[in-house]
């Protein structure tokens, strides 16, 4: 079984040492085990959940319901229902995050488009003669 310390871990993870005790001491990592002198041991399960978490955490989920959903693990089968519902609601919002951002493409591609027109016809005022873009 490997291990790891908690800079190979941050750095396997892109995250710094700092987010990773931040985590720890918000109640995010109780499944890693420490040595006798407290350094912690990382295994590579605990790697895999430290993704998990740092994807709900890209959903703009709140760190205490991530220690929620932490807490519901640990709970077992007991729980799966309410983790299965919560993936559902993360899994809305980021459908919602997407399609904001789809809509925020679009804007940006008919920039560039008016951009690359008025470069090449030397003057945005073709625009107002084809009528492309109302606003600058």
């Amino acid at each position: 079984m490997n291990t790891y310390s908690i800079s190979e871990v941050a750095k396997k993870l892109n995250l710094t040492v700092y987010a990773l005790r931040y985590y720890d001491k918000e109640g995010l990592m109780p499944f890693v085990e420490r040595t006798s002198n407290g350094t912690r041991l990382f295994k590579d399960s605990d790697i895999e959940s430290l993704k998990v978490i740092q994807c709900l955490k890209s959903t703009g989920m709140p760190i205490k319901e991530i220690k929620g959903f932490i807490t519901w693990c640990s709970e077992g089968d007991s729980t799966l229902q309410q983790r299965y519902a919560m993936f559902l609601e993360r899994k809305a919002a980021v459908e919602a995050q997407l399609e904001e951002l789809k809509k925020t493409m679009d804007v940006i591609n008919h920039k560039c488009n008016y951009y690359m027109t008025a470069i090449e016809a030397g003057t945005e005022d073709i625009h107002k003669r084809n009528k492309i873009g109302s606003f600058n």
